[in-house]
């Protein structure tokens, strides 16, 4: 099994950048496929992005197509967040998850295929 630690998160003006990280320790990261999801304060957890173990597939909620980047490197066992032109509807607690199911090429954007999941890091998008 891994463990998924988030880092990154942090306060900026609508418009802005942030880069999340997330580091899994223990068990064999190349083996699942990630994602990201958030969380707004009241509101239920949804998903933002999905890469796939071998790196080549993604996907990403429609609300963020275009303006957040999913990447991944194996070797460091870490996958990133590059998040731009960020909006204050971007404000959450964002979560990564690991998910040990599916090929080099699977990606999921279902919160119950994911078996492990971080703490959380804040993102806050003021206007």
């Amino acid at each position: 099994q891994v463990q998924p630690v988030e880092a990154g998160g942090g306060s900026v003006q609508a418009g802005g950048s942030l880069r999340l990280s997330c580091t899994a320790s223990a068990g064999t990261f190349s083996r699942y496929a990630m994602g990201w999801f958030r969380q707004a304060s009241g509101k239920e957890r949804l998903f933002v992005a999905a890469i796939s173990r071998s790196g080549i597939s993604t996907t990403y909620a429609d609300s963020v197509k275009g303006r957040f980047t999913i990447s991944r490197d194996n070797a460091k066992n870490t996958v990133s967040l590059q998040m731009n032109s960020l909006k204050p509807e971007d404000t959450a607690v964002y979560y990564c998850a690991a998910d040990g199911s599916g090929g080099a090429y699977y990606t999921s954007r279902t919160l119950a295929e994911y078996d492990y999941w971080g703490q959380g890091t804040q993102v806050t998008v003021s206007s």
